[in-house]
């Protein structure tokens, strides 16, 4: 199942709202993201389906290895492309809003660049 941006940002969300230590649930992700929760309760039963999260029956959101990897990507994409529009003198407001949409829709090849380009490569 390939990804839309949407997933992928629902994936990102639980992975944001998983680093608070608490149990993430449908309704955590609807209020974090703004979205309804019909709209949430679709995606999640969507990225359920395609292998990306599970759901106890407690209604507990939890990235499967597959998710997680995607999710971790998309933030480390959206946390070093903020940063380094910031370091460009870019206002953090903007800088963040640009990396948002940029996380999605940029190739390995030129993330990895920009990543080594900003002395920001592991």
């Amino acid at each position: 199942m390939h990804l839309q941006e949407s997933g992928e940002m629902y994936l990102e969300t639980i992975l944001i709202l998983s680093k608070t230590g608490k149990n993430v649930r449908s309704v955590d992700v609807s209020e974090y993201m703004g979205f309804s929760k019909p709209s949430v309760s679709r995606a999640i039963g969507l990225l359920k389906s395609g292998g990306y999260v599970t759901v106890d029956k407690g209604g507990h959101l939890e990235l499967t290895e597959a998710g997680r990897a995607v999710a971790e990507n998309i933030f480390e994409k959206h946390t070093l492309l903020s940063r380094w529009l910031m370091a460009l003198g870019v206002d953090e407001e903007t800088a963040t809003q640009d990396a948002c949409r940029m996380e999605h829709v940029i190739s390995d090849t030129s993330f990895k660049a920009i990543k080594k380009h900003a002395g920001m490569e592991e």
